[in-house]
């Protein structure tokens, strides 16, 4: 493919957080965009085999950070990279995938389709040449690429003994902060992020959790979908202070006036107009008398 090119340590288009790390590779071929550097990025990795939960998880984190304008970096694998990387495609956002083959070998071919997606608006990066074909060192090498590329590292459903804790060295060594969604103690697909949770990581009970943590004080805006069928659209909402407080409160599940008011520290007043200008924004619908839950999970 001759859309690919080869971008070495020395060229100014050469990302400066993997720049930073003390293994970069001398260059890196490119298909596509690379991570804008203004913006925000979370790398999130997780089980090939995940279950339900991881998998629904997944698509609610990496669409809800898709949504806040994050861009999301994975490897396109299957299980939580392919889930989370569809996610924030569905969700307007930009995602970026690091192969453990060249740049023009999709692996698994499963993930065709997705592969030509990320493309539209993002981009495809390896460090092996084009026409590599995926073996499992190059995976393992690939690993230190996601984790340099982003902010944070977000790991969904991991066994104790996975590729994703190669991921997660490479964050470490690179001063990265590590969020891992916490799981059944008796689930052996959450053992490894329950024990990351217990070693120290951040745990994420939402993607506020990392949407807060990025932005200090929460983004300004929302970057929504515009129309059902437009998946790579997105139109900025500006949020006001208590808008903002409010819709970092939402989640999958409907949240009562009182609960609203309890956990802001706002006055029924301000929670009121907060809320209502969410649902003039169409941020927020309320699904029964006084709850509220938001609109784009």
């Amino acid at each position: 493919m001759d859309d690919i090119r080869y971008i070495t340590a020395f060229e100014k288009e050469y990302p400066e957080k993997l720049r930073e790390i003390k293994n970069a590779p001398a260059g890196i071929y490119v298909r596509g965009k690379l991570p804008d550097k203004n913006k925000k990025s979370v790398a999130i990795v997780g089980s090939r085999q995940c279950s339900m939960y991881g998998a629904k998880t997944a698509e609610y984190f990496s669409s809800t950070l898709a949504a806040n304008g994050v861009q999301i970096i994975s490897g396109m694998a299957c299980g939580i990279d392919g889930i989370s990387q569809k996610a924030a495609i569905g969700a307007g956002g930009t995602t970026f995938a690091v192969l453990g083959s060249g740049a023009d070998v999709v692996y698994p071919k499963s993930n065709t389709e997705l592969y030509e997606d990320i493309l539209k608006e993002g981009g495809i990066i390896s460090e092996q040449p084009p026409g590599t074909e995926p073996l499992g060192p190059y995976f393992a090498e690939r690993n230190r690429i996601i984790s340099a590329l982003c902010d944070c590292l977000l790991v969904i459903e991991a066994r104790v003994r996975s590729g994703t804790g190669i991921t997660v060295r490479h964050a470490l060594e690179q001063g990265k902060d590590i969020f891992a969604v916490p799981g059944r103690i008796n689930d052996p697909m959450s053992a490894g992020t329950n024990k990351l949770i217990a070693d120290g990581a951040l745990v994420a009970l939402s993607p506020d959790c990392i949407l807060q943590e990025l932005f200090k004080t929460g983004p300004d805006a929302v970057m929504i979908k515009k129309g059902k069928n437009d998946k790579n659209t997105a139109v900025r909402i500006p949020l006001s202070g208590n808008e903002k407080i409010i819709y970092s409160l939402m989640d999958m599940y409907p949240k009562k006036t009182d609960e609203l008011m309890a956990q802001s520290g706002l006055s029924l007043v301000c929670v009121h107009d907060a809320v209502l200008e969410l649902r003039l924004k169409g941020l927020v619908l309320e699904c029964g008398k006084n709850h509220y839950i938001r609109s784009n999970l």
